[in-house]
């Protein structure tokens, strides 16, 4: 089906509603929106429906299976955060040839020092070298490499380990990250950096990173760190679900009873949802709630990520993790279109995403059908009717059948 008109829809288009229009899709892009109908066209009854731009995840770290299964739940691109260029170079080549898989983009290898978070996760023998830099004139070979890998974005990480109950862990020095910083800046890469405290977050801020990817959840937000984050410009990740599962609060588990996701995912995987890390107390999740509401209100640029890894990484699944993040959106008082954009126009728009992510002529029509209407009531996006990528329709029954073929 490479030329037909969605019908009877609400449409979003990843910014406001345009109410119930026809949208025109041709070879894979969207071809008009409430124009006249083609003679002859085949025509899908979105009757009942609101028709979304395909959901983006800020912030995964994935594979052919999770791209599959992020697929399945209407999520049409994945922002990897950080993976082995062994197994990113053969998947950016295969995502780009397949419309059975999630779009996605890498940073490759992030920049943390020796012995430095995550290398505390990492299962020790057989895992591949992990180049690094210890001085600042070593911090341009670093980019250099991870540019020549296909990294789209390069990302530090600056982590002491506290929040996951860890041994205190080396910390990348400031000055590594500020190198870091101008050297993918001239080569007209963005920065992003891992930094969950609010000492470390200022650090990175005062270095110039592009974007923070998560809150900082060890302490509340001060007015001055909040305006610092905003006339920076930087934009934030909240991943409040991988919060929630540090903190012990049960979104994970929730979100697999619901009976829109548990048969979507496979027993592994909903127990891998269900889990929780429970490293860190209770109280940083408010703080995290409080400090996301206050960037809101200071109009800093939020992106819905979910930071869903591996199984193995309890409280996430990909997909399905998106919509329990758009759920504590809300709880952190988002309206449902802030929500949405944060999942649709604006991670397009500061990732230079400019051929997706809104619903618009021209662009890739990679498209979510939801059935009610999620401007209204942000729980209504997990009740998918279709997805299309590159205007291709993907069956979730034939995305979930190829997934448990892996």
């Amino acid at each position: 089906m490479d030329h037909f008109v969605i019908t009877g829809a609400l449409v979003f288009d990843g910014e406001n509603s345009l109410g119930i229009v026809d949208v025109e899709v041709a070879d894979g892009r969207i071809a008009s929106i409430g124009g006249n109908r083609p003679d002859g066209v085949e025509l899908v009854d979105g009757t009942g429906a609101t028709l979304l731009p395909g959901l983006i995840d800020a912030h995964t770290h994935t594979d052919a299976q999770s791209l599959r299964q992020a697929l399945t739940f209407g999520v049409t691109t994945e922002l990897d955060m950080l993976s082995m260029p062994e197994q990113m170079i053969p998947l950016r080549r295969r995502t780009a040839a397949s419309n059975d898989l999630a779009d996605v983009r890498s940073p490759s290898i992030g920049l943390t020092p020796e012995g430095g978070h995550p290398h505390q996760l990492r299962k020790g023998e057989g895992d591949p070298p992990w180049p690094t830099a210890n001085r600042p004139e070593e911090i341009a070979a670093f980019v250099e490499a991870r540019i020549a890998e296909g990294a789209d974005y390069l990302k530090v990480l600056v982590e002491d380990g506290q929040l996951f109950g860890s041994e205190t862990l080396p910390r990348l020095a400031p000055e590594l990250v500020e190198a870091t910083v101008r050297e993918s800046h001239r080569r007209e890469k963005m920065v992003l950096a891992h930094a969950m405290t609010a000492e470390t977050v200022e650090q990175v801020v005062d270095a110039g990173v592009d974007g923070l990817t998560h809150l900082f959840a060890d302490r509340p937000p001060t007015a001055q760190l909040v305006e610092k984050i905003a006339a920076s410009d930087t934009f934030v990740i909240p991943t409040l679900t991988v919060l929630a599962s540090i903190t012990g609060e049960p979104v994970g588990r929730r979100l697999a009873e619901d009976q829109r996701v548990y048969p979507k995912l496979t027993p592994e995987w909903r127990e891998n949802l269900s889990g929780m890390m429970r490293t860190s107390p209770r109280k940083h999740f408010d703080f995290a709630l409080e400090t996301l509401a206050a960037l809101r209100e200071a109009g800093v640029d939020l992106l819905v990520g979910t930071d869903a890894a591996h199984l193995g990484a309890p409280g996430m699944a990909h997909g399905a993790s998106l919509h329990g993040e758009l759920r504590l959106l809300a709880k952190a008082g988002f309206t449902p279109t802030e929500a949405l954009r944060a999942a649709t126009s604006i991670p397009a728009k500061r990732f230079g995403l400019t051929d997706r992510g809104r619903i618009k002529p021209g662009l890739r029509a990679d498209l979510t059908m939801v059935t009610g209407d999620p401007t209204v009531t942000i729980n209504d996006t997990l009740d998918i009717q279709r997805v299309w990528r590159n205007g291709t329709y993907r069956a979730a029954a034939a995305i979930n059948a190829t997934n448990r073929e892996l």
